[in-house]
């Protein structure tokens, strides 16, 4: 053993004073520009279907094509007026009345409509909306004129595209400011209760808050140079995970740096002994998550493309904060930061104890799970291992195959309403038709294809401006749409289909409702069947960009697991000098994602009673639980290394476990709370990432850190380490024994 001289190195004014002071004034610098950025955000952020869209699928495609058919990039908004009984010839004229209103408000193309339904008791009408205007604000105002114009005593709604869109971007409102809130306050609370100090809760959450403007300011300078596709989705995600790691990473450094305070009075040698003895972990556990996310960009999602960069700055951001301002805090706090619990300088008999079982100098919880671990090992680690099992068997009933877009929401929503009342009164499908790209030759077979096909309702060409080539129908009126009674006649359609490169536009309307599972099928059945007739023809529409998403999602977790998995176990090779323990360790995680997938199935269908989830949802729940999960095992691995060094390896083991056993709890416990902090925004896929985060990452904090992978390593012995030098069992014996005759060491600056 090397005790340790109780006088420090003098630290030179410049290292003392100059250089934490210039950190936290230049932090001070960055937060003063990124925190106004904040709010400035929505003008580098879009919500529509595009930011989400498959980027090589047939959807994505037809799209294209379809934006050389129209002059303006218009998005419909569909509008259901109800009653409790069929209209009389008085209030159809109200209804008639309103068209103008809604023209004046939707500053689109001419709107549609009235078009009453077949039962007599509703109208609707489709208003084309701009869509690189705001479209919510618009959808607002529709909503009111509606409310102050329409026929006394009946139900308006205001749905379609343009209206659930807006509905989703209302549900991302809370993003800005409520979900802050609430991941700083769970975190300050959580920091309390931990550390029972004012003062360091709030160093801790200034070096979460700067990391975050950092990542904003980031973040919204790549949106503005179009690197990036901002999004609600991966906004959210963003100051969460920002939090969460900045803190965690935080964590990890002032654990070091409290026990640099017991060997040291000097405040800044501390400072430095933690940075050095808690940089390298840090960086290795800030890398893998990073990389872990930009192997989001092997997606062929827009929406994943977008998260992987966002997040993975974030991350970034989070790791500079936390090695930086952070040790620049402690250097100019010292033992204040503590206060009223300050560190006291330990007896130098004390600092470092010899260790035999590896068990010395613990008490409390980790001394009794370091027991057991010692104890039974085999069973402990076996037992973990069946537990995590009987959990990931659930996996099988998780319904990851995409949800119907009116069940997104779970707030109430004047869009889903209406979507309810649309099936109620017409065509399940109108209003977002099918969309058929075909060649100008073969129009006329693909048309009579579509009709043929079960479950399309009626299908006909477009003409110049988009109105249906219908002689039955008014101009401009969808597909299958009675005469207004009482409207002057109508100008005959148009006999002549736009044609643009030599390609038709074909539109159908489906018997199902756009984002059932039924219209799904009936688009497979259409992509089929038109490719024997036009091997180039196209099927887009909502539901088609529905279904390409969906099935992109399933092939991108088959595609993007493997490299992750990859990419982590390379990172964890280089950190450990090991082969063996890192394959262990990414096992671990993986094991104890397959049982939080598990438990989040059973508690989706069972108790929150959700149809399903988003496709994307397993793929992100992978990437945040393992790149997440390995971080604890890195804190845990790279200290008990450390130790193996000092005093052999099954000691080391125990030792590592109790002096990091709080932190990362503690950092578990953090992180778990600012993921469920994503529950407040009422959108499905978010609660159900929240859920799955939380849960997993509390599972691999409690089971499979503190449990399966001390037991598992304790059991297999030096042997863990292989192929290095520190895994050979002559070597490992000789640390193990008690040093003969201890020699000094400088401590101040290690």
């Amino acid at each position: 053993m090397k005790p340790h001289r109780q006088n420090t190195p003098r630290v030179p004014f410049w290292l003392r004073w100059l250089v934490p002071v210039l950190l936290v004034v230049t932090w001070l610098a960055i937060a003063g520009i990124g925190g106004p950025t904040f709010g400035r955000l929505e003008e580098v952020s879009s919500n529509d279907q595009a930011s989400f869209l498959p980027a090589g699928a047939e959807a994505t495609a037809a799209q294209d094509w379809q934006a050389k058919f129209r002059d303006s990039n218009e998005i419909p908004a569909v509008i259901v007026i109800e009653n409790d009984s069929a209209f009389t010839p008085a209030q159809l004229g109200e209804a008639a009345a309103l068209k103008g209103e809604l023209e004046a408000v939707g500053a689109g193309s001419t709107v549609v409509g009235p078009i009453p339904s077949e039962d007599g008791n509703a109208v609707q009408f489709v208003v084309p909306i701009d869509s690189s205007g705001e479209v919510k604000e618009v959808v607002t105002e529709l909503r009111a004129v509606l409310q102050e114009s329409a026929p006394e005593g009946m139900r308006t709604f205001v749905t379609g595209p343009a209206g659930l869109t807006a509905d989703l971007v209302s549900a991302f409102a809370g993003i800005d400011g409520i979900l802050l809130l609430v991941a700083l306050g769970a975190v300050f609370v959580i920091l309390l209760v931990v550390y029972r100090s004012l003062l360091l809760p709030i160093a801790v959450l200034f070096t979460s808050v700067f990391a975050l403007c950092a990542a904003i300011l980031l973040v919204f300078g790549m949106a503005k140079l179009g690197w990036i596709q901002l999004n609600g989705q991966s906004q959210g995600i963003l100051s969460i995970l920002v939090i969460g790691a900045a803190t965690d990473y935080a964590l990890l450094y002032v654990a070091r740096f409290r026990e640099a305070l017991t060997h040291t009075t000097n405040r800044t040698a501390a400072a430095i002994t933690a940075w050095k003895n808690s940089w390298e972990p840090i960086v290795a556990s800030g890398a893998t998550v990073i990389i872990a996310l930009l192997c989001l960009l092997f997606s062929d999602l827009n929406s994943n493309k977008a998260l992987g960069p966002v997040a993975a700055a974030g991350i970034l951001c989070s790791l500079f904060a936390a090695l930086t301002l952070l040790p620049a805090l402690m250097a100019l706090l010292g033992r204040t930061a503590f206060w009223p619990f300050r560190p006291k300088l330990l007896p130098e008999t004390e600092r470092e104890p010899e260790l035999v079982t590896g068990l010395e100098g613990q008490k409390g919880l980790w001394r009794a799970t370091g027991s057991l671990v010692s104890r039974r090992p085999r069973t402990v680690w076996i037992a973990s291992v069946l537990l995590l099992l009987v959990a990931s068997a659930g996996v099988l009933q998780l319904k990851a195959n995409g949800v119907p877009q009116t069940d997104v929401i779970l707030t109430a929503s004047n869009a889903v309403d209406g979507q309810e009342a649309l099936a109620r009164h017409f065509d399940a499908g109108s209003g977002s038709p099918a969309v058929i790209v075909a060649d100008e030759a073969k129009a006329q077979e693909v048309l009579e294809r579509t009709k043929a096909t079960d479950g399309v309702g009626e299908a006909y060409l477009l003409a110049e401006g988009g109105a249906p080539i219908r002689p039955d129908a008014p101009a401009g009126a969808p597909a299958g749409a009675p005469a207004v009674p009482g409207a002057p006649p109508a100008p005959a359609a148009p006999a002549v289909p736009a044609v643009r490169d030599g390609k038709v536009l074909i539109n159908a309307t489906l018997n199902y409702a756009a984002d059932s599972n039924e219209a799904e099928n009936v688009v497979v059945a259409l992509r089929q069947d038109l490719k024997e007739i036009d091997g180039g023809a196209l099927v887009g529409g909502v539901t088609a960009t529905a279904l390409d998403t969906n099935t992109t999602a399933q092939r991108d977790l088959v595609t993007i697991i493997p490299v992750v998995l990859a990419v982590i176990l390379v990172i964890l090779m280089l950190l450990l000098r090991s082969v063996l323990a890192p394959v262990l360790l990414v096992a671990s995680v993986v094991l104890s994602y397959g049982a939080a997938m598990g438990v989040s199935a059973f508690v989706f269908n069972n108790v929150l009673g959700f149809p399903g989830a988003d496709a994307t949802v397993p793929l992100f729940g992978f990437v945040f639980l393992v790149a997440l999960g390995v971080d604890y095992n890195i804190f845990l691995m790279s200290r008990v290394r450390e130790e193996s060094l000092k005093h052999g390896t099954r000691p080391g083991i125990l030792r590592g476990l109790g002096v990091t056993g709080g932190v990362i709890t503690s950092a578990g416990v953090v992180l778990a709370a600012t993921f469920a902090a994503l529950g407040v925004i009422p959108i499905m896929f978010l609660v159900q990432l929240a859920f799955i985060v939380a849960f997993g990452v509390l599972l691999d904090t409690v089971l499979v850190r503190s449990l399966l992978v001390p037991a598992l390593a304790y059991d297999i012995g030096p042997r863990i380490w292989w192929p290095s030098k520190l895994g050979r069992p002559e070597a490992d014996a000789a640390r193990s024994q008690p040093a003969a005759e201890p020699e000094a060491e400088e401590v101040g600056v290690r």
